[in-house]
């Protein structure tokens, strides 16, 4: 009986995701000892069920799909993982000979990676584990950053510079613009590449790493229709005030799974209440991350990268540990990928640093600008007005 391996996906997908798969099956098809190239079916529930998507016989033209496909093709989940699990999950691993198990996905993911590599260790058993990152928040330690966040970097700055133009036409209202985020700012801060100097773009951002305070939101608002008529902000869906609480009370949460109240709206209100100025709501949500069309080639090369990566490593004897990247130079950019110990990334969350957030607290510096500019693959479509 030959060996096989097995590739599982964790919490919300990316509109790259499917790439790091894509780069994975197509290393593991170049391995000889390897029989099976296995996907769990919907995430680890589907692995502890025995639910298994054969992979190996896939044709190039099928899998080249991948490369242009959003949310997971093998599908995903957000299960809750106790010890019982644990065991659940090792008892199907040996029964379908199963010695290679690539993990894809975010923090929670990671942390499930690590543990059932420590699990495989405590028992003695030659399971190899490794990580392959992936989340639109960025929010994993220790690497650069992650496949998934270019692209959606990206849909956010095309998607405010499209809105800044409507505003800008029809300057009658604060729009108001919700990003994804549960407590990092990378994507909301990306909306800034929005301006590359035409400038349209957002006028004010905040992000979850500062306490909201109504009372200064409605003054940079007051200020600025002072001076002009129409206005676009950028909030994420994460903010919280001073004292820790969610601006808005979420709608459901089960762990770390939060499904967010409508903050765009209830900042919208805010104007409309206390200014008197018309103001309006988007929530782009999943549509942002489910935006195939905005991918960045950039961020689509480097998840192919990462899953290649991955799987070749597992299959050399690595094990316990996560494909990173580290950011060699900007410009022009280069980036080289590494190995680093589950251990260092496992739940550890990373937010913006202080030096990307700017002293007032409602705008990015441009060394964020600088940082992120190569991430969403080439510039934006240029954009003229003659108001």
């Amino acid at each position: 009986m030959g060996e096989n391996i097995l590739i599982v996906h964790g919490g919300g997908p990316t509109s790259v995701i499917n790439a790091s798969l894509y780069g994975a099956v197509k290393e593991a098809k170049k391995y000889k000892e390897i029989e099976h190239i296995y996907a769990a079916k919907n995430g680890t529930g589907g692995l502890m069920r025995e639910e298994l998507i054969e992979l190996e016989n896939v044709p190039d033209e099928k899998l080249e799909l991948l490369l242009n496909t959003p949310g997971s093709a093998i599908g995903t989940s957000r299960d809750q993982i106790e010890q019982a699990e644990y065991d659940r999950m090792i008892e199907v691993l040996l029964k379908k000979n199963i010695k290679y198990v690539l993990f894809n996905g975010g923090n929670g993911s990671m942390d499930t990676c690590g543990k059932l590599y420590k699990n495989c260790q405590a028992r003695g058993l030659d399971i190899r584990v490794m990580g392959i990152p992936k989340t639109h928040d960025n929010d994993i330690a220790i690497t650069d950053h992650s496949p998934g966040y270019g692209s959606i970097a990206r849909y956010m700055a095309q998607s405010v510079k499209e809105v800044a133009a409507d505003v800008k036409g029809l300057p009658i209202h604060v729009v108001v613009v919700e990003a994804l985020g549960r407590n990092a700012g990378w994507t909301t801060a990306a909306s800034a590449l929005a301006d590359d100097g035409d400038g349209v773009g957002p006028d004010l951002i905040y992000l979850p790493e500062r306490p909201f305070d109504e009372e200064k939101f409605l003054d940079d608002v007051k200020k600025l229709l002072e001076k002009k008529s129409g206005i676009v902000v950028v909030a994420s869906e994460g903010l919280r005030d001073k004292d820790g609480k969610p601006i808005v009370e979420p709608i459901f949460q089960v762990g770390r799974a939060t499904y967010f109240g409508d903050v765009s709206q209830h900042l919208a209100n805010l104007v409309i209440k206390k200014l008197g100025y018309k103001a309006r709501g988007e929530k782009p949500g999943l549509v942002g991350r489910a935006a195939a069309h905005e991918q960045s080639p950039v961020d689509r090369e480097e998840a192919v990268l990462a899953g290649k990566m991955a799987c070749e490593a597992i299959m050399n004897g690595e094990s316990g540990k996560m494909v990173a990247f580290e950011r060699v130079s900007t410009e022009p950019y280069v980036m080289k990928p590494f190995l680093v110990d589950i251990d260092k990334v496992m739940m550890y969350e990373r937010t913006m640093p202080d030096e990307f957030i700017n002293e007032e607290g409602n705008g990015v510096t441009e060394a964020f600008k600088e940082w992120c500019r190569p991430l969403i693959g080439g510039e934006l479509p240029k954009m003229i007005s003659f108001n």
